[in-house]
């Protein structure tokens, strides 16, 4: 099925689904091998449904289908399509009545995770979700160390805004291991997250 955004260019959603290697972290990632970032969150977010923990769903992304087949009666075949705008993060959702609102990206790079990664409005979007109080941040994933991290928006929006000053465009991994929060791996969620939430939420309260 072919996609095109609106300014007319393609993007093959079957180009979508060619995923990086799964995070290892110690002997618990060897059952899970080759699921995404985005599949381990779904699934820890299913999760969190399940057991009344949290309500939190992957945004669709609305799309004006223009050209379908029908090649039986019983079948369609989407053949072509656009995005009707463009999207502005991966997750949201509310968790112990706060709002959150986060983006899931992965990086092959080793010391650095790139800022060509975001796009402007995912950070406007962000921005607007913290004027509102809500809680916003991005997990991050570098798949050749197998290491994720959890960073909030804010600090993500002021290496967004100094790229343009200081010609810097990536955060460096040892500047995340200082002002992020490192994920390890469980059973039952994948990725617990919302661990790291609960202390964001401590500091709002204090």
């Amino acid at each position: 099925m072919v996609i095109k955004y609106p300014n007319g260019k393609s993007y093959s959603h079957d180009a979508e689904k060619i995923k990086k290697k799964q995070i290892k972290k110690k002997d618990l990632s060897f059952s899970k091998r080759g699921m995404t970032l985005e599949e381990e969150l779904n699934e820890s977010n299913a999760y969190y449904l399940a057991f009344g923990k949290a309500v939190i769903h992957k945004k669709p992304t609305p799309i004006q289908i223009v050209q379908v087949d029908y090649p039986k009666r019983s079948a369609a075949v989407i053949k072509e399509a656009y995005f009707r705008q463009a999207s502005t993060t991966d997750y949201n959702g509310v968790y112990r009545g706060f709002y959150l609102d986060f983006e899931a990206k992965e990086t092959k790079n080793k010391l650095s995770f790139p800022l060509k990664n975001f796009h402007q409005h995912q950070i406007t979007h962000m921005q607007h979700c913290l004027k509102q109080s809500g809680l916003a941040f991005v997990i991050l994933r570098f798949s050749a160390s197998n290491r994720i991290f959890l960073l909030e928006a804010a600090h993500l929006i002021q290496y967004w805004e100094n790229q343009t000053k200081e010609g810097r465009k990536s955060i460096p991994l040892k500047d995340l291991e200082k002002i992020g929060y490192e994920l390890y791996y469980g059973l039952s969620p994948r990725i617990p997250y919302l661990d790291i939430v609960d202390q964001l939420i401590a500091q709002v309260r204090k």
